[in-house]
Order: structure tokens, then C-alpha cells, then sequence
């Protein structure tokens, strides 16, 4: 290796902490004179006794640390994100800077709570107005946008249900939910008081209807889904689904993660679904990684919606006001209204695409997917081969005989700028690589994602052990994820 080589390895294998780059005296602005009484009152075990340890250099270098830091982060301004079941990764930036007027990020959370309605009106109406937007998207009668997050919105929209069978003295014992269901549904199911019935998933990826028609009696109170599912199918027999359960009297519950798949184009409330979150921080462009912020509005048609929570708003003389649920509500699930700067960028996104303009979102999102399905079918399992809406799920399960995991294949990808794909989800895939390239992403760029992926296949079947050095550009590439979850230590040792 010549000595060019050799720096360049160290310089992209080598991350200096901000500690490495210390260097004693070393300092940007100069703070004034302490000008105020020293913390004589304060107890003595209260007093730090030695120097705290902090990294000392110019504002220079701390700026160039922390930007070549921010640039060695994947990010959705900068790399292709084909990873599947999240949805939504585009953050157009007018809903960003609408997010940031004064007007709207300086308002307190307790205006809310404190009857100050009179100064919030204009944020009130953004509210309104996504509350009305969303049921006109979704086909319900009513939304709240309460929860905190889509789990938040999972757990109130069952806890409704459970108060429309007590409010007819009915004690339900089941929430029905397919083999392919995101893992929140059935652990939301449980919270609430619920035991868990799964159904299998047949030869085309649907739940399997013959199994559903045997468990569906009396003791059901709803049947969770998501539609199109983890496995980007849509259920050709789901209206057959909402009325067997209706016919028991059990409520449908659907689970809006995959929303963007057919948003504009059909309407959940007109298929047969009682009740829905939604993760506008999915499905509506708003930001999402990274562990939040979430938000998940609630909608419910008419059966549900006497059960809504409190803090709701309506329009009289001209003026919002807030209002409380009545007798049958299930009371507070939350103070505000959700995370609001969430909601608001998502009524920014919605308003600016309009009707027309979301039914082409659905339409480019599934024609993407379809487009990778058949580029790449040649050269990974296909455990259902048929049409995918928004994402196509693939399997590496003949490479992996060869050495070859889906977490190698996701471990290459990195080194050439993009994001892996979700692997090992749905569960009921083995070694799935499960891949969403949304509606955002050009022809020329999902064209050069294929062409990787084709590569991997191919240097996978010539030489398998190449894939132990994969990602080689990175500063951490082969990390004991088992070890790193159970031991998790992001300090410095320095």
C-alpha cells in the first residue's frame, strides 16, 4: 500500500471525538468577567471540587468537527432511502419554513390548557382544518389529533372500541390481527386487556380468509390491519373482511402506517374501517428518524365517535372554543394537541398537493415499487410474486446458504451513499429486504440502486467472503449490534 493509500484508509476508517482534537489554552470567545456573587450559600457537597473535563479549541474547529460530523450522517437532503415500512421520507422545505414562523414555534404548550383561545385562533384553525382535511382523506366522520405518536393513537383508538362493547354490556376477550402485523398492533391489543388471536398469511401474502371466517365470533372485538400490509399487498377480499367482522359486531381497525399507498385513491372509511391512526410523520412529509417526533391523529366514524377524549375545538360565533368529550369519552389522553409542529407541516404538505396532487403521490409511490419488483426479481427470492403497492419485499434466504445475509447485502449498500433497506421485516419472511422508494425518487436514481443491488448479487455468488469487510468507508462499520443494544456506551473514553 503506497503512503497515499494508507492516509486516505485512516482517513476515512478514523473518527477523532471532539476530545481527541483538545489542546489546552486553546479557546474561541472569551467569556467576560464573572459579575455576579459567587454560590457562597450553596452546600459544599453541592461544589464541584475538581476542573470539569471539557475539550478546549477554537471556534474554528469546533464549527469544521461538528459540520464533517453532520456530513458523515445518512440524511434524506443527501442520500437515497429506500427502507422500507416508514413511509414518508420527504420534507419539502415551505412546510418546514411555515413550521418555523414565530407565530406558530413560540407559542407555550399551557395556552392550550389555560383558556387562552383568544390568542391562539390561527393555530386553533390549523387544527381545524387538518382535523377536516384528514376525514375527508380517510372517509371518517371525526379526527382527533391528541395522541403524541401512532402508538399513542393505536392504544386510544382500542380503548374506544373497549368503551363502545362496555357501553352495550359486552365484554370482549380478542383483537384478531395477521401474521404481517406491525409489532405495535398486537402489543397494543395486550396493554389494553386484550388477548391476541394471529392469523396466518396465505400463498398471496393476504390473511389468510378461511383461518379469519373460523376465528371470528362473538368474544372478537376488532380486527386490526394495515392496508396494504408489511408485505406491500393489498387484501382483494377486505370489504369480505369488514363486513364478516361487522356481522359479529367487532369493529375495524385500521392501521395507517402504509396510508400513502393509496391516499387519494381510496378511502378507508368507505371500505368498512370504524377507526384509524395516522402517522403524519409518516405519510404526510414530515420529519421521521432518528426516534421522533411522532404524531398520530385518531379518526373514528359515526359508531365511535361518542367516545372521542377530551380537548376538542369547534367554531361558534366565528370563534374557536375548546370543548370536552361527552358522557361516553374516554376522558384526557393528552394535554395538547399532539406534537403540533408535526401536524402543521403535514396540513402545509396537504394543502399545497391538494386532491389531485396526493393521488399522484399514490400512483408514483406504487409504480416505483412495481419498477424495482421487476428489475430485481431475477436475482432475489420472491416469497409472493405479484403486483406491490408502495413496497415490494424480497428475501436473500438462497445467498444466505452461501453466506450471504440480507444484513451483508444492507451492510454493502453503505459504503456507496444509500441507506440500507429494512431487513428481516415482515417476520414471516426469511431474510426479507424490504424496499420503499417512495414517490420523491427519480428513474435515474432508483435505476443506480438496482444496478448496486444486481452487484451485491453477483459478488455475492463469486466471492461471499468479500462481504466481511463491508461497509469499508465508514468510521463504524461492523459493530456487535447484540452487544451494542445490551451495552450501549456513547461516551468517550478520553
Amino acid at each position: 500500500m503506497s503512503i497515499v493509500e494508507n492516509i486516505e484508509e485512516k482517513l476515512q476508517s478514523t473518527v477523532e471525538t471532539i476530545f481527541d482534537k483538545s489542546h489546552e489554552g486553546r479557546h474561541g470567545i472569551p467569556l467576560p468577567a464573572f459579575d455576579v456573587p459567587s454560590a457562597s450559600s450553596l452546600d459544599e457537597s453541592l461544589l464541584r471540587q475538581n476542573r470539569a473535563k471539557l475539550p478546549q479549541l477554537s471556534e474554528f474547529d469546533v464549527v469544521r468537527h461538528y459540520t464533517n460530523l453532520s456530513n458523515k450522517n445518512m440524511s434524506i437532503d443527501k442520500n437515497f432511502y429506500p427502507l422500507g415500512s416508514c413511509t414518508m421520507k420527504y420534507n419539502p422545505k415551505i412546510a418546514e419554513r411555515v413550521a418555523a414562523l414565530d407565530g406558530f414555534v413560540n407559542i407555550h404548550p399551557h395556552m392550550v390548557t389555560n383558556n387562552m383561545n383568544d390568542d391562539i385562533q390561527g393555530t386553533l384553525e390549523t387544527v381545524d382544518l387538518l382535523e377536516k382535511t384528514l376525514c375527508e382523506v380517510t372517509g371518517m366522520s371525526a379526527f382527533t389529533t391528541t395522541p403524541q405518536a401512532g402508538a399513542h393513537g393505536e392504544m386510544l383508538g382500542v380503548m374506544m372500541i373497549e368503551k363502545y362493547h362496555e357501553s352495550k354490556g359486552n365484554k370482549r376477550k380478542y383483537i384478531i390481527v395477521p401474521d404481517s402485523s406491525h409489532g405495535t398492533n398486537p402489543a397494543t391489543a395486550a396493554m389494553v386487556g386484550y388477548d391476541v388471536i394471529t392469523i396466518k398469511s396465505d400463498e398471496h401474502g393476504a390473511m389468510d380468509f378461511d383461518a379469519f371466517k373460523e376465528k371470528m365470533n362473538e368474544d372478537v372485538a376488532c380486527v386490526m390491519l394495515t392496508v396494504p400490509n408489511t408485505l406491500g399487498i393489498y387484501n382483494k377480499r377486505i370489504k369480505e373482511i369488514c363486513d364478516l367482522a361487522h356481522s359479529f359486531d367487532a369493529m375495524m381497525y385500521y392501521d395507517g402506517a402504509n396510508m400513502n399507498a393509496i391516499m387519494g385513491v381510496a378511502k378507508p372509511g368507505d371500505i368498512g374501517f370504524d377507526v384509524i391512526h395516522i402517522n403524519v410523520h409518516k405519510t404526510f412529509a414530515t420529519p421521521h428518524g432518528g426516534g421522533g417526533p411522532g404524531s398520530g391523529p385518531v379518526g373514528v366514524n359515526d359508531k365511535l365517535k361518542p367516545f372521542l377524549p377530551d380537548l376538542g375545538i369547534k367554531k361558534v360565533n366565528n370563534k374557536y372554543e375548546f370543548t370536552s368529550g361527552g358522557s361516553d369519552s374516554i376522558g384526557k389522553i393528552s394535554p395538547f394537541f399532539g406534537n403540533y409542529g408535526i401536524s402543521l407541516r403535514a396540513i402545509v404538505y396537504m394543502t399545497v398537493l391538494g386532491e389531485n396532487g396526493m393521488h399522484n403521490v399514490s400512483s408514483k409511490a406504487v409504480l416505483n415499487a412495481n419498477y424495482i419488483r421487476v428489475r430485481l426479481k431475477d436475482y432475489f427470492d420472491v416469497p409472493y410474486d405479484s403486483l406491490c403497492m408502495h413496497e415490494c419485499v424480497f428475501s436473500a434466504k438462497t445467498l444466505a446458504k452461501s453466506g450471504v445475509t440480507a444484513m451483508d447485502i444492507a451492510k454493502y449498500l453503505l459504503d456507496f451513499g444509500m441507506h440500507a433497506p429494512t431487513v428481516y421485516f415482515p417476520l414471516i419472511v426469511k431474510e426479507a429486504i424490504m424496499i420503499e422508494p417512495t414517490e420523491t425518487e427519480n428513474k435515474e436514481t432508483i435505476d443506480i440502486f438496482c444496478d448496486r443491488m444486481i452487484e451485491a448479487v453477483k459478488l455475492a455468488r463469486k466471492d461471499p467472503e468479500a462481504f466481511k469487510a463491508y461497509p469499508k468507508t465508514l468510521g463504524v462499520c461492523r459493530p456487535d449490534d447484540t452487544r451494542a443494544i445490551k451495552e450501549l456506551d456513547i461516551r468517550s473514553t478520553h
